[in-house]
């Protein structure tokens, strides 16, 4: 599998601690420095920032995808040179997810949340075949986990499900990551059921 294009979902708070945002520039470099282009949601601060600011310090290719009204709220990162804008949130969503080769989830709020959940939602039911990827700085995802465990533990999913997902703790293991994912199911029937 050649990695050419990955989603990343993130955050724009200005007010999470330093590490999460170093992270998230500290990404920016990998991709950038391995020819991967970053499809993200084109925010120009916090892990928003941070992502493109590491990926154009290293000349790499990042497309922001963002809803008009964001724009009108001048939430816009004019750094970058591929700003896509659309309509609404799930135009958004459904424009970032659509050509990439992995998704790499970062810590955020309930709008990154609700991103990883549906993209975990998408692959269950075969629309999103790729490796989901979820960036566990300061073990931000474990609560997460622990709740999609207890899916699998309470049958509301099976054990096979939790390989929709890998958990890594630092930026630099994320390629190696993406490679070595388990290969999903392209017969959705299948899966979605226990």
């Amino acid at each position: 599998m050649k990695i050419e294009k990955v989603c990343v979902y993130c955050a724009s708070s200005r007010q999470a601690n330093q590490v999460y945002r170093d992270a998230a520039r500290k990404l920016g470099e990998i991709l950038a420095s391995n020819s991967i282009t970053i499809v993200y949601g084109g925010g120009a601060v916090g892990s928003m920032g941070a992502l493109a600011d590491g990926a154009l310090s290293k000349d790499g290719k990042v497309v922001g995808i963002i809803p008009r009204f964001m724009v009108e709220m001048e939430w816009a990162n004019r750094k970058i040179s591929d700003l896509i804008v659309v309509n609404d949130m799930a135009e958004r969503k459904k424009k970032m997810i659509e050509t990439v080769d992995a998704v790499i989830a970062l810590p955020g709020g309930t709008g990154t949340l609700e991103e990883l959940i549906e993209a975990i939602t998408w692959k269950r039911l075969g629309i999103y075949l790729n490796p989901i990827i979820l960036m566990n700085t300061l073990g931000f995802f474990d609560p997460c986990v622990e709740l999609l465990n207890r899916c699998v533990s309470e049958k509301f999913m099976d054990e096979k499900h939790k390989n929709m997902w890998t958990v890594l703790n630092e930026p630099g293991d994320v390629i190696s990551a993406i490679l070595s994912a388990p290969e999903w199911y392209k017969d959705a029937r299948h899966f979605a059921a226990i």
